[in-house]
């Protein structure tokens, strides 16, 4: 099912998110809704509203936005990779949390693994597709 852990010290949720070339590691605690990524707040990590948005949909969509505090370690990729990584993490998080939670975040789609990686470059080629430009001398 979902590979998610949850630590029996502090009672924090975790959950691991991938998304691309990126990879979040996302722990969710009771609190009043502060968001931190790579010890950052989100609005300077993530200047971009579109990727702030994506990163918060799962906690707007089960209602926890104002009642959890969730901390983000996320590498790899780009931004848009990086936030949906972030999504995907969160949405594992809350399901380890409270399972109640599960239905609503599967029809939300934030437990599916979106799997378009990056094409791999052919021998011969300039990219994964382009080939050389033709020469006539």
């Amino acid at each position: 099912m979902v590979a998610v852990k949850k630590d029996k010290i502090s009672g924090d949720a975790l959950g691991t998110g991938r998304r691309k070339s990126s990879v979040a590691r996302v722990r969710v605690r009771p609190g009043q809704g502060k968001v931190t990524v790579n010890r950052r707040p989100l609005e300077e990590y993530f200047p971009n509203e579109q990727d702030r948005e994506q990163l918060l949909s799962p906690l707007v969509a089960t209602g926890k936005a104002t009642e959890v505090d969730v901390l983000i370690r996320v590498h790899g990729g780009g931004s848009t990779g990086q936030s949906g990584a972030c999504k995907m993490g969160i949405a594992r998080a809350l399901v380890s949390l409270d399972t109640e939670l599960f239905p609503v975040l599967r029809e939300g789609s934030y437990l599916t693994r979106d799997s378009r990686m990056k094409e791999r470059k052919k021998y011969g080629l300039r990219g994964a597709r382009r080939g050389t430009q033709f020469s006539k001398r």
